[in-house]
C-alpha cells in the first residue's frame, strides 16, 4: 500500500512537470502511443441491429454438413472442443481447401448484416442519402449516435452481427493484448507546431503517424505509464511510416483534416500495413495531458481487410466467423473508391475507437545525439 502511494506521488510529479515543460512547451510537440484499437460497433440493449440474430460460424457449417456417423467420429460425440477441431473444420472446401485462405472455394448462406439505424462514424461521402458519387457506390446511410449526422460505416454493417467483433469478442481484444505484450505494430501519433502558451487550443498543427520499436512501459497493474519514451522504426535512416495530416486543437480536442495514411498493424499473429484512405482522427486529450481517446474514420481496403480476416487462425472458430460468407458480403457492401474499369467499389467506410497514452517520440537524430554524449 505504501509502495502504491509512493508510485502515485511520483507519477503525479512526472505528469505535472511533463505538462508544463517537455510534453507541451519545450519543442511545441506532443505525442501519444495507441494502446487500444477497436472496430466501432454500436450495440443496442436488445440486439435490435441484428434482427435475425448473430451469425453462425465455420465450425457449425462444418459439422452440419457431416453425416451422423462422421459427426460422432470427428467430434467424439461433441466432446472434442471447437478450438481443438478447428484444423479439420476449416478444411471443408470440395478438395480439402482451407476456406478462410480460399474463401471462394465454397458458398455459405448469406452473412447476417447490421440492419439497425444507428452507428458510430462520419459522413465520408458528403451525401445525406448514400447515393453514388464519383468516389463512392450507392449504399444505405446510418444515423450517427448524435441522432443527426448521416453516417457511413459499411465495415460495421459487415461485422456487427458476428460475435468476434462485438463487446468481449476475441478479435479486437486479442489483437490489443498481443500488441501490448509483443510491442509489434504499435502506432505513435505525433502532433507538432503546438502553441506553447495554450497547448489546448491551436488552429494549425501537423499530425504524423509512426511505428514504435519499443514495447509499452507498464506500471504494476500492467497499464502503460504516460510520458514514456518510444523510438520510431526506420529504414535506411528514414522513418518507415511517416504520413501526415493537418489538424487543429480546440478545448483539448484534436481534430484532423482527411488524408490517406499508412499505418502499422499487428494482431492475432497477423502483421500488415493498411492504408486508410480519407482518414481523420478525433482525440479528446485529458486535462493532465496523460491520456487521450477518440475515433478514427476513413475507408478500409476490402482486399486487405479480408486478407487479415483469413489469417485470424484459431480466433475464427470462437468468433463464429464464416470467411466465405463475409468475403461475399464485403464486396457487396463496399462503398468507396470504385475501380475505374469495373465500377466495383474497393473500400469499406469504417470507424475505429482508440485509447492512447502520452508519449515522448524519439527520432533517429535525437537518438544519435544522445549516443554521442
Amino acid at each position: 500500500m505504501r509502495f502504491r502511494h509512493c508510485l502515485a506521488a511520483l507519477s503525479a510529479l512526472a505528469l505535472s512537470t511533463a505538462v508544463t515543460a517537455p510534453a507541451f512547451a519545450a519543442d511545441k510537440t506532443i505525442g501519444f502511443v495507441v494502446r487500444d484499437w477497436f472496430t466501432a460497433v454500436y450495440e443496442s440493449k436488445f440486439l435490435d441491429e441484428c434482427p435475425e440474430g448473430l451469425n453462425i460460424g465455420n465450425d457449425e457449417y462444418w459439422w452440419r454438413a457431416l453425416s451422423k456417423q462422421d459427426r460422432a467420429k470427428f467430434t467424439d460425440n461433441g466432446l472434442v472442443q471447437t478450438l481443438n477441431r478447428y484444423g479439420i473444420a476449416i478444411k471443408r472446401g470440395p478438395n480439402g481447401e482451407d476456406v478462410c485462405l480460399n474463401p471462394t472455394a465454397i458458398t455459405d448462406p448469406p452473412l447476417r448484416i447490421v440492419e439497425g439505424k444507428y452507428s458510430y462514424g462520419a459522413n465520408l461521402d458528403g451525401t445525406t442519402d448514400g447515393k453514388a458519387t464519383p468516389k463512392s457506390c450507392a449504399h444505405k446511410k446510418f444515423t450517427g449516435i448524435d441522432g443527426k449526422t448521416a453516417v457511413d460505416n459499411q465495415l460495421y454493417r459487415l461485422v456487427g452481427c458476428t460475435y468476434g467483433w462485438r463487446k468481449d469478442g476475441l478479435v479486437d481484444l486479442n489483437a490489443n493484448e498481443m500488441r501490448g505484450t509483443s510491442g509489434l505494430g504499435m502506432i505513435l501519433i505525433e502532433v507538432t507546431g503546438v502553441n506553447e502558451k495554450d497547448p489546448r487550443n491551436d488552429d494549425d498543427v501537423t499530425v504524423t503517424f509512426y511505428r514504435s520499436i519499443d514495447q509499452f512501459t507498464l506500471d504494476q497493474t500492467g497499464t502503460p505509464l504516460p510520458f514514456s519514451t518510444y523510438r520510431i522504426e526506420t529504414f535506411n535512416g528514414k522513418p518507415r511510416y511517416s504520413d501526415s495530416v493537418k489538424g487543429s486543437i480546440k478545448d483539448g480536442v484534436l481534430t484532423t483534416k482527411r488524408g490517406d495514411v499508412r499505418l502499422p498493424y499487428y494482431g492475432n499473429y497477423n502483421f500488415m500495413n493498411p492504408v486508410i484512405k480519407d482518414m481523420d482522427v478525433t482525440l479528446h486529450i485529458a486535462a493532465d495531458g496523460g491520456t487521450a481517446s477518440g475515433q478514427i474514420t476513413g475507408y478500409y481496403d476490402v482486399q486487405q481487410f479480408m486478407y487479415w480476416v483469413g489469417g485470424l487462425g484459431a480466433a475464427i472458430p470462437i468468433s463464429y466467423l464464416s470467411c466465405p460468407a463475409m468475403q461475399t458480403a464485403a464486396y457487396q457492401l463496399a462503398d468507396g473508391h470504385p475501380d475505374p474499369k469495373t465500377g466495383q467499389c474497393t473500400t469499406l467506410s469504417s470507424a475505429f475507437k482508440i485509447n492512447t497514452f502520452a508519449a515522448f517520440i524519439q527520432h533517429p537524430e535525437q537518438e544519435q545525439r544522445q549516443a554521442a554524449k
